[in-house]
């Protein structure tokens, strides 16, 4: 009895040892199968390709892209990672740099601004900066000019600054005092120098005094203008004598 049990026990342990060593057996061979995927990136496909051919691997270019940092015809990206565990045979994935983009720059002078910002973006383009000049006798929001300039070629992913014209700034006046000059007279000053008339009224009529028997009518008084005319004097303006006005302003009197 003791026999049989001691030949199934010892029969027990060569069977966990034969599983074991067979378990190892497949590691190492599983194990010895795998390689670490190299660093790809920057190299061209030709040393790319002899480098994973070595490790039994193979590669294909997947992509391409245009990319400002990684010269033309090197690889820029991989799948999978350097580093990575995998086994022979395994594909690696990489994309290729056809280098940076180059365009030639649109003629956009004269164009408005927004039309010009379209003209720009439209072909994949960006606008830098943007500055305007005011000008006399050119139309605002037009573009005066750009940097870099019209048809320039093989420029790597250009922005472009445009110039653009904007409205002059009024120009600023001391008011001076037209009191006591015709009105017909001072409008046609007003017109030659770029200002606008405005509201024109007749100015209340003076109080007459009053003595002992009653008010006395004066002279001036009675003959009081009851219309506005070109003779018409100014008597008050607005604004006032000494204000500061921009061309264009609008005038206003009083007269008698």
């Amino acid at each position: 009895m003791k026999s049989a049990v001691r030949f199934v026990l010892l029969a027990l342990v060569l069977l966990i040892v034969a599983m074991l060593s067979a378990l190892t057996a497949m590691r190492f061979a599983i194990h010895g199968q795998e390689v670490t995927v190299p660093a790809l990136v920057g190299m061209s496909p030709a040393e790319a390709e002899r480098g994973v051919a070595g490790l039994g691997l193979q590669m294909t270019i997947e992509r391409q892209y245009y990319s400002p940092q990684v010269p033309e015809g090197k690889i820029m990206s991989q799948l999978p990672l350097p580093g990575t565990k995998v086994r022979r045979g395994w594909q690696v994935r990489v994309a290729q740099s056809l280098g940076p983009a180059r365009v030639a720059i649109p003629d956009v002078t004269g164009e408005s601004e927004h039309a010009a910002e379209l003209n720009i973006r439209r072909r994949g383009l960006d606008v830098a900066s943007l500055a305007q000049v005011a000008t006399t006798g050119i139309p605002a929001d037009q573009v005066l000019g750009q940097s870099p300039p019209a048809n320039a070629g093989q420029v790597l992913a250009p922005k472009i600054s445009l110039l653009v014209t904007a409205d002059a700034p009024a120009q600023a006046f001391v008011m001076p005092s037209f009191l006591g000059q015709p009105l017909g007279t001072v409008s046609r000053t007003l017109q030659d120098a770029g200002f606008r008339l405005g509201s024109v009224n007749l100015a209340p009529a003076a109080p007459v005094p009053a003595t002992d028997s009653g008010p006395v009518a004066s002279p001036e008084a009675s003959a009081a203008p009851t219309e506005v005319t070109p003779a018409s004097i100014i008597v008050s303006q607005v604004p006032g004598v000494g204000q500061k006005v921009v061309g264009g302003s609008t005038i206003s009197f009083e007269v008698r």
